[in-house]
């Protein structure tokens, strides 16, 4: 399955630069985003590095989920595929 990454998880006056806000294709509800939760995901770089990650929750109405990556993301990886498994 792949997914987007939409943007970094965050509030006003913070960002949590490890977790991101991800939209899965054909997934469109939250019972279906619910679903997903625990699945591992993974992120390639433009040099070939891959960050692992895992689903944490559903992010919201629409189907979209919150993953927290190993680590911190770089900006360019918003609008990117990642791989969900």
């Amino acid at each position: 399955m792949e997914g987007l990454i939409l943007n970094f998880r965050g509030g006003r006056h913070t960002q949590r630069n490890n977790e991101m806000v991800i939209k899965v294709s054909g997934v469109d509800s939250k019972a279906k985003a619910e679903k997903l939760v625990s699945k591992s995901i993974e992120w390639t770089s433009p040099s070939g590095k891959i960050i692992k990650g895992k689903i944490m929750k559903a992010h919201g109405n629409k189907g979209a989920v919150r993953a927290k990556f190993e680590k911190g993301m770089p900006g360019q990886s918003i609008s990117t595929k990642v791989k969900v498994s």
